[in-house]
């Protein structure tokens, strides 16, 4: 199912028209107009009912006098060939729209206490919405230390997405992040490390030597607390 939706706005008064387009071939649509003042619903036409329909007591009484009216139903047949049937090919063609998804795979940099190693897995530029970013351990889903964003339009019909891991690096282990879409023939997956700079590869090491400086001198702490400890015990 496909829809098309246009909106008139006259200060709070708003005039709603969708179009649902149902079935393989779109050859059933379905022509609908929607009118609300200050965020209520008044009235709704329905072309496959072929009546509008009020909801307070004076879009009732409204809605009344419309259907009796010959000259409003010839006008919302004119509506839908118009906006419908005459665009048909406009809407088939986005309907069929699709954009391969731009994938980057890069390092996320921490504030202090943070861990020290956040990856970022994001993908721009796709049509259609659906989408899924999945983190891979050695060919294996990861699925502890992961995060995602919504996905986010772009404008002009485009959507990205991000997910991240937190991630410390072991030695001899692969990290990945596979982007399955509509638009990719089969699931495109991306390497960490393959496409890092040297920029990025440096940031990398300085945390984990932060993170091995910060390990030794707590664990000297302690063993000179302890030894003070037993000194003053045994004075």
């Amino acid at each position: 199912m496909s829809y098309l939706v246009l909106k008139s706005i006259f200060v709070f008064y708003i005039y709603l028209q969708f179009l649902y387009v149902v079935g393989p071939n779109f050859n059933d649509i379905e022509y609908i107009v929607v009118t609300s003042f200050n965020k209520q619903s008044l009235m709704q036409y329905n072309s496959t009912r072929g009546y509008w329909i009020g909801f307070t007591n004076y879009s009732i009484m409204t809605s009344y006098n419309w259907n009796k009216d010959p000259l409003d139903h010839l006008l919302r047949k004119m509506e839908k060939k118009l906006l419908c049937y005459d665009n048909i090919n406009f809407i088939q063609t986005i309907g069929n729209l699709s954009a391969t998804p731009i994938i980057r795979l890069k390092l996320i940099k921490q504030n202090y206490g943070q861990h020290p190693v956040m990856l970022e897995c994001s993908a721009y530029n796709f049509y259609p919405k659906q989408i899924k970013l999945t983190w891979l351990r050695n060919g294996q889903e990861v699925t502890e230390g992961v995060s995602y964003t919504d996905v986010i339009p772009d404008g002009q019909f485009y959507y990205q997405s991000h997910s991240y891991l937190e991630y410390a690096p072991t030695s001899g282990e692969r990290i990945s992040c596979m982007v399955e879409h509509s638009a990719l023939s089969e699931p495109q997956t991306i390497v960490w490390g393959d496409s890092f700079t040297v920029e990025e590869k440096g940031q990398v090491a300085v945390g984990l030597c932060g993170l091995l400086t910060g390990s030794l001198l707590l664990t000297s702490g302690l063993i000179y607390y302890k030894k003070k400890s037993a000194a003053y015990i045994d004075a």
